[in-house]
């Protein structure tokens, strides 16, 4: 898997912390004295699948150049809970003030790699479970990159590397074959998808030659009649109503892949926390 590029998150994280610090750390800079040094643990609280190490180290970094990082856990790894994933180290007050900013992102993050795992688990390599693009908006990269993390597939990055032919597209073009023919006659050449309802629709698109057909909110008999109908002539996703309950079932449909906006719009953060330390006494921070 690609690591995440630098590009992706530099300037989100540096947004990030303005919107945090403000005009300053008005806490941490009335109780710890600006040459304070300590060393602090982040460590799992639930069993999860990390994701965001870099988003999180970037935010100490662009807080504090003499703050280093050690990573005990990589992304895409399982962890148990009360396991390690790095030791930061260096100005008490820069741990501190980028605890919350540097937690908020690697929490969800692995939340999203954790949820996309425990997909991937339940399709026992039967489909491939895709992301979509409903993200936090200029999250995209990052959501994408965590479903990757958990062992999913990223679809299409936006509306500019796919053509995904959805209802609305449809009915702006009066059908599914005139729809194809425009896109064609722009010259388009990789694969067109379309989302189909029912089994007239994918009819329709076989006739139109799409090369993926989305079966979209069909019932399970409905879309095992199109996956048959279908025989191989078109790539399958099913799309719509993807629960983690469904998958195996879904899975034995014949599908090539299963789309799912939950993994992004609707992962739990992940329980993460920091436990920093001055000289010999621990202190657990809850970072609210």
């Amino acid at each position: 898997m690609d690591p995440l590029s630098p590009d992706a998150y530099r300037d989100l994280v540096g947004r990030a912390l303005a919107e945090d610090l403000g005009s300053g750390d008005v806490t941490t800079q009335a109780i710890v004295p600006p040459d304070e040094r300590a060393h602090a643990t982040i460590f799992a609280k639930s069993p999860l699948v990390l994701a965001g190490l870099d988003v999180a180290i970037e935010v100490w970094r662009q807080l504090h150049p003499a703050i280093s990082v050690r990573l005990i856990h990589k992304d895409a790894e399982a962890c148990e809970p009360g396991q390690p994933l790095a030791r930061v180290e260096g100005p008490a007050a820069a741990i501190l003030t980028g605890e919350r900013t540097a937690l908020n992102f690697l929490q969800h993050l692995t939340g999203i790699a954790t949820l996309t795992r425990r997909f991937v688990d339940a399709a026992h390599g039967a489909v491939s479970i895709l992301d979509t693009r409903k993200t936090i908006p200029a999250m995209r990269a990052l959501e994408k990159y965590a479903v990757r993390c958990g062992g999913g597939v990223s679809h299409r990055a936006g509306l500019f590397d796919a053509v995904l032919i959805k209802d609305n597209h449809i009915r702006v073009a009066g059908s599914i074959g005139e729809a194809v023919r425009r896109v064609r006659a722009k010259g388009w050449m990789d694969a067109i998808e379309v989302e189909t309802e029912n089994l007239a629709q994918v009819d329709d698109a076989l006739h139109a030659r799409a090369e993926i057909i989305m079966l979209d909110n069909m019932d399970d008999a409905t879309m095992r009649a199109a996956v048959r109908r279908i025989g191989g002539r078109a790539k399958v996703e099913i799309s719509g109503r993807v629960t983690l309950d469904r998958v195996p079932a879904l899975a034995a449909l014949g599908a090539d892949c299963l789309s799912v906006g939950a993994l992004t719009h609707s992962a739990p953060a992940a329980d993460i926390s920091l436990e920093i330390e001055f000289g010999e006494t621990p202190s657990r921070s809850g970072a609210r």
